[in-house]
């Protein structure tokens, strides 16, 4: 479960801004869309949170800060050789000497029952700084932390006692590029390991635009029977109509290819795909009448294609408690689907498992206190100086049953684009 994550100096944001899912002491909606951490000394979570901001507010920005550090803990040890830059992608800032400040980056988040709090600061060269604390009993205990002494350019590097393991082994195998927490798994820390599988396994995202495709849902239809079924009751919950599926699969055939495309390509791509298989999905409606409609797939609405395409990672997310971050979700789902997707994840009984939704739109129907708390909305702006600031609406102390799309839209709570008048 992820508590809080902070970020500063990154693509549009500057100073230091931080995300927190940890629930306020109000009473609303409390025995759904809020749950226990499940470590000591931790408090309450929610289940889901949204963002709200204009166009080139930073919200993407927000969200793919998060997934760099992710990807960074994942490839840094075995990806990257020495000497390669670090994708940094900082704010417009720099030192007297013209070069660029790191980009820091701090989550504190729960796996199995410990509470984690794992940091980085990294500039295009090296990993600048990188820390990790333990609270296994609530209490806490530094486990290791490493800088780069902004003068010297020297590392510097201190271990805690609980953490075990050949320190010094892993330590002279990390690369200046690359992360110790990744290093020492890749070298068979396994007391670190619960922490590499929580960025690895647990924190899942879908693209940008939440552009997904429907291989991961058509492919646990097609082998698991169990999984199919929970795949039509899903689309059948989600008021489609939908009472059957079936996939197909066929042998790749180069003559499926559209006649426009150029030879070359074709020559390429029959040659990587001349002894796959293709899935092909079939959607089965019945109407009030009994009768029904089999239609392909590519045939659908994009909104039944989005919500088909959905519904295994969705399924996989509560099944598993995994973190989903998905920048745009409204994108072609009807605000009802939108709303449907949501209350899975804000429900106990759909969610047993304490998955955490975390997602931006500008599906303002959303802001409705029948569907969020008020502690689960936040907004991001660009001021004049095209710095993001990310803010939550309870700053603004609304209050209890408060029209919040209205106020939103009545700019009450920042936000919003800012139109200039076109000339003629």
């Amino acid at each position: 479960m992820l508590i809080e994550f902070s970020v500063s100096n990154y693509r549009s944001i500057h100073e230091r801004q931080s995300l927190s899912l940890v629930a306020s002491a109000s009473k609303e909606h409390r025995e759904s869309h809020v749950m226990a951490a499940g470590a000591p000394n931790t408090p309450d979570l929610l289940r889901s949170l949204v963002i709200y901001g204009a166009n080139a507010s930073g919200k993407s920005n927000l969200l793919v800060a998060l997934l760099f550090v992710r990807d960074l803990v994942r490839n840094s040890a075995r990806r990257g050789q020495p000497g390669e830059p670090i994708p940094h992608q900082p704010f417009a800032v720099v030192d007297a000497e013209g070069i660029a400040a790191p980009s820091e980056f701090e989550l504190i988040f729960v796996q199995e029952s410990v509470r984690y709090q794992y940091g980085m600061a990294v500039n295009a060269e090296e990993v600048v700084s990188e820390w990790l604390y333990a609270f296994p009993e609530g209490r806490q205990q530094m486990w290791f932390k490493r800088e780069v002494h902004p003068e010297t350019r020297a590392s510097s590097w201190e271990f805690g006692s609980h953490l075990r393991g050949q320190k010094k082994v892993w330590q002279e195998a990390t690369r200046a590029n690359a992360l110790y927490l990744s290093t020492a798994v890749q070298l068979n820390a396994e007391q670190l390991k619960p922490i590499y599988d929580w960025f690895a396994v647990t924190l899942r995202n879908i693209g940008p635009s939440a552009r997904v495709d429907n291989d991961f849902t058509t492919n646990q239809c097609d082998k698991d029977a169990h999984w199919k079924k929970r795949v039509l009751e899903f689309l059948s919950a989600a008021d489609l109509g939908i009472s059957d599926m079936r996939v197909d699969r066929r042998k790749f055939d180069s003559t499926s290819f559209d006649k426009s495309l150029p030879e070359p390509l074709r020559a390429y791509f029959t040659e990587q795909m001349k002894d796959s298989e293709l899935a092909e999905v079939s959607l089965t409606h019945r109407a009030s009448n009994g009768r029904t409609l089999t239609l392909p797939l590519d045939q659908e609405s994009g909104g039944t294609k989005k919500i088909f395409a959905l519904a295994g990672p969705w399924i996989d997310v509560l099944a598993n408690g995994y973190i989903l971050v998905i920048d745009e979700l409204d994108t072609s789902l009807h605000p009802e689907l939108l709303r449907h997707l949501v209350r899975l994840i804000n429900h106990p009984k759909t969610n047993p498992k304490g998955a955490q939704l975390i997602f931006s739109t500008h599906d303002t129907s959303l802001l409705d206190t029948d569907i969020f708390r008020r502690d689960q909305i936040w907004f991001m702006e660009k001021d004049a100086e095209l710095v993001s600031h990310l803010y939550p609406l309870t700053d603004f102390s609304p209050r209890k049953g408060e029209n919040l799309e209205k106020g939103y839209l009545q700019g009450r709570y920042g936000a919003l684009p800012f139109f200039g008048e076109l000339k003629a």
